[in-house]
C-alpha cells in the first residue's frame, strides 16, 4: 500500500489514534491501518485527516517520483 506520514503529523499535532479519528469521524482501527498501509483512504478521509492535522495531502501522503527510469 502506498506510504504515508499520518503518525508523523498525527503525534506532531499531539493527537492520539483514538483523537484523531474522533476528530476526522474516521473509525479508529481505520487510522491504526493507514499508518501501517495496510489500507488506503478514500479521498473524503483524506480531505478530512488533511484538514484536521493542517497539512496538504501532498504532505501526508508523498508519492514516488519516476525520475524518468525505465520500467521495462
Amino acid at each position: 500500500m502506498e506510504h504515508n506520514r499520518l503518525k508523523e503529523y498525527r503525534e506532531k499535532a499531539g493527537l492520539s489514534q483514538t483523537e484523531l479519528a474522533w476528530r476526522a469521524r474516521v473509525a479508529a482501527q481505520n487510522i491504526s491501518a493507514i499508518e501501517r498501509g495496510t489500507l488506503s483512504p478514500w479521498p473524503k478521509v483524506i480531505k478530512a485527516l488533511v484538514k484536521v492535522l493542517k497539512v496538504t495531502e501532498a504532505e501526508l501522503f508523498p508519492r514516488e517520483i519516476d525520475h524518468g527510469k525505465d520500467s521495462n
